[in-house]
């Protein structure tokens, strides 16, 4: 397996913002993560309804006056005006200015569904396209808006890799800090997947939630019977900074990332090839005792889950790092996932705090310094973020 024994330079992560089911602020975020209600609720499409996570009515009416706020915001689909909004706030937060010149990665899993969708219903019916039809409905509208908002000078990078999207961004804004090209990167995912065929298309993958529990999502229960995945919406965004700066909510220790062959479209080993590989590359030569927690990708899907797990079994043997996971609570984010693990991860750091599942079973952690987030999307694509004190 690869290895590497430690990244070029310390990376500090200064500032993360959010917009999500947990609120839009991380004192929102913490207070939410302190019970365990999720953010799950049934929604009504034209033909059927189904298990989502939305934003909160304060997120909703947030984004809603950042659209009204200019009249080119409005023609822009909510991955958009999500990525702006947690954007704007992270620089804020990290005291940057556009004089910094610092480079944008913001990707999506999806991209604009909601435009995308609604402006081919007015194709079937028409057969004309709408004028901005297409340039509203690119990936690279994400990061492109995103520099305009804040009126920065340096790179502008949008990708979609699936599930693991966002942190791939991580991994390209240090791989640029790491080159000498950057000293600063914005980096993140937006996702606004709660839109009729979106949400069908992972119907057909008979991966869907259709549970009466008391929670819709069961990820990381390792004893159910019926895959239980959720979407949810929201956008995550951090910044990075070469070396190890005094304000740094967290440091980026080690990178891992691998990809799986493909056996099948969605495929991932049962045993979790990419995320051995991935895993093992963060670690380094950090030994694995040396790990407090892992947060994983676990979408709550029964071979998703168990994959992963065995996965760390592998890695981990007998001593397996307490494990906990998000998508309980905000489901699966897709694109935006892994960055809102990252920002998951950076408040247990912060407040020393261990926040589990509810189909956690383990010992919690005595201490936590040393944290590893996991990510992975449809065919084996996996990253791993190790993050310290």
């Amino acid at each position: 397996m690869s290895k590497i024994k430690s990244l070029q330079h310390p990376i500090s992560i200064t500032a993360i913002a959010s917009v999500s089911p947990l609120g839009v602020s991380l004192e929102e975020a913490w207070k939410s993560y302190q019970n365990k209600v999720h953010c799950i609720a049934k929604k009504k499409f034209p033909n059927f309804s189904a298990f989502v996570a939305e934003l909160t009515p304060e997120g909703k009416q947030e984004i809603e006056h950042l659209r009204q706020s200019d009249n080119k915001y409005r023609a822009l689909d909510d991955t958009v005006l999500f990525a702006i909004y947690a954007a704007r706030k992270a620089m804020h937060n990290a005291q940057w200015n556009a004089k910094d010149n610092f480079g944008i990665n913001i990707g999506s899993s999806r991209g604009a569904t909601q435009l995308f969708e609604t402006y081919y219903d007015q194709f079937l019916n028409s057969q004309t396209a709408e004028t901005l039809s297409s340039p509203t409905t690119t990936l690279g509208n994400i990061s492109s808006w995103v520099a305009h908002d804040l009126q920065t000078q340096g790179p502008e990078i949008s990708h979609s890799i699936t599930c693991s999207t966002a942190l791939h961004a991580l991994l390209n804004g240090i791989a640029w800090i790491n080159s000498g090209m950057c000293s600063k990167f914005l980096v993140g995912g937006s996702e606004a997947p709660l839109t009729p065929f979106t949400v069908a298309q992972m119907q057909a993958l008979k991966i869907y939630s259709k549970s009466k529990s008391d929670y819709p999502c069961r990820a990381l229960d390792l004893d159910k019977t019926r895959n239980s995945m959720v979407l949810g919406e929201g956008a995550s965004v951090a910044c990075l900074e070469q070396g190890q700066q005094e304000n740094a909510l967290a440091i980026i220790k080690g990178i891992g990332y691998a990809t799986e062959v493909l056996e099948h479209n969605v495929s991932l080993s049962a045993d979790g090839e990419c995320f051995q590989r991935s895993m093992t590359m963060a670690l380094g030569d950090i030994s694995p005792k040396d790990i407090d927690l892992i947060i994983t990708h676990t979408p709550g899907t029964i071979k998703g889950d168990l994959a992963e797990i065995n996965a760390i079994k592998q890695i981990f043997c007998n001593k397996i790092p307490s494990l906990t996971t998000n998508k309980w609570k905000v489901g699966h984010t897709l694109g935006t996932s892994g960055m809102l693990s990252i920002e998951f991860a950076i408040l247990m750091l912060q407040h020393q705090s261990f926040v589990s599942a509810p189909f956690f079973k383990g010992k919690p952690p005595k201490s936590i310094n040393n944290i590893l987030v996991n990510a992975v999307g449809f065919g084996g694509n996996a990253v791993t973020i190790l993050l310290s004190k």
